[in-house]
């Protein structure tokens, strides 16, 4: 896989899980900050790219939230298998408002 499918597929990914806190939410503009994040990157040993691979992840959720909210910590580690045959796992803790 190349660096730009592994970012494909961190963005993808993102995506999911935006879909399982919105169904969760009911409204993604509720949430107020994303914390930080483990991501886990499907990776032959010594791969450098790990951090690389994962800004389809940050890179969509600064577009989508802004700095002001979608600034976040993360840890992206290469690992030698994922489950279900992924490129990447997204781990991430997400901030939100009660419901007024």
């Amino acid at each position: 896989m190349s660096l730009e499918e592994a970012q494909e597929a961190a963005h993808n990914t993102e995506l999911s899980m935006l879909g399982g806190v919105k169904r969760e939410l009911g409204d993604l503009d509720r949430v107020t900050g994303v914390a930080h994040g483990l991501r886990d990157v499907d990776a032959d040993p010594g791969y450098p790219q790990t951090t690389n691979a994962i800004n389809g992840f940050s890179d969509l959720i600064l577009e989508l939230y802004r700095p002001e909210v979608g600034h976040h910590a993360r840890i992206a580690v290469g690992m030698a298998a994922l489950p279900l045959i992924s490129a990447v796992t997204i781990a991430a803790e997400v901030e939100f408002a009660s419901r007024s």
